[in-house]
């Protein structure tokens, strides 16, 4: 089966309490489209954290004197730092205008994941307002699963993504934060190549891989197609979480 990842157009701008279960639905509708078994939804984290209530007023935000010293260090406003200490484990990285943390969830990323992009609030200056991710976005991905299973009567899985940076190479890639009904990690360990040499060691982040090619279609700035919809994923479905992705301290050269 050839893999196959559709934009759901006419999705309206997310607020705060909307049912994402009832607009994937009203998207999938409006776009000739159903679930089948096997079938997955990929939502972008900005509509889940909107409907989340995720949306902070940097005005707002007492910083303390830790986030005062390192808002000096990163050139960084202390408001901003303290949101991404609150968020976060650990800073493990500073530099002028970076700063690299442990988010709460265990994976590594730049300002905790807070985004100033495609965020609007209800009032003061644009620029005051900013996105966290969602406080469990594998169970945010559960709740959304479950809902669209329940009305069509179909097993699939829900993935959420972000784009995030890399420790080897240059720009974003679009990569599972949350995920439920699939599997996060696919070991091929003991499986033949073309020259009938058994893998040893290979495990694919198979929805890192599908999110990248999500977030290709979702795009970046203005295109507002925020949910693809995806068939023919080449691995068998299971439970899974974005845990599977986070390499332990022990094994991480990085740290």
């Amino acid at each position: 089966m050839p893999l196959v990842l559709t934009q759901l157009r006419g999705i309206k701008h997310v607020q705060q309490g909307d049912d994402l279960v009832k607009l994937i639905i009203d998207a999938l509708v409006g776009n000739d489209l159903s679930l089948k078994d096997g079938d997955i939804v990929v939502l972008a984290q900005k509509i889940v954290s909107k409907s989340e209530g995720r949306l902070i007023n940097l005005t707002t935000v007492n910083p303390s004197a830790r986030a005062i010293q390192i808002g000096k260090e990163v050139e960084k406003r202390p408001e901003l730092i303290e949101l991404i200490l609150q968020e976060s484990n650990e800073v493990l990285r500073t530099r002028p205008g970076t700063i690299i943390v442990e988010h709460k969830s265990g994976f590594v990323c730049a300002n905790a994941g807070i985004d100033h992009s495609n965020v609007m609030g209800t009032w003061g200056e644009p620029k005051d307002w900013v996105l966290l991710l969602p406080e469990d976005a594998d169970k945010s991905a559960e709740y959304i699963r479950k809902g669209l299973e329940k009305y069509y009567r179909v097993r699939i899985g829900v993935m959420i993504i972000d784009s995030h940076g890399r420790a080897w190479r240059l720009g974003v890639i679009g990569m599972a934060i949350g995920l439920s009904g699939l599997p996060g990690l696919v070991d091929l360990h003991g499986k033949p190549d073309m020259y009938d040499y058994k893998l040893r060691v290979t495990r694919v982040a198979a929805v890192d891989e599908l999110a990248a090619g999500a977030s290709l279609m979702m795009g970046q700035a203005d295109e507002a197609t925020p949910v693809i919809h995806v068939r023919g994923f080449p691995y068998k479905l299971r439970e899974g979480s974005a845990g599977e992705l986070v390499r332990s301290k022990e094994l991480d050269l990085f740290r």
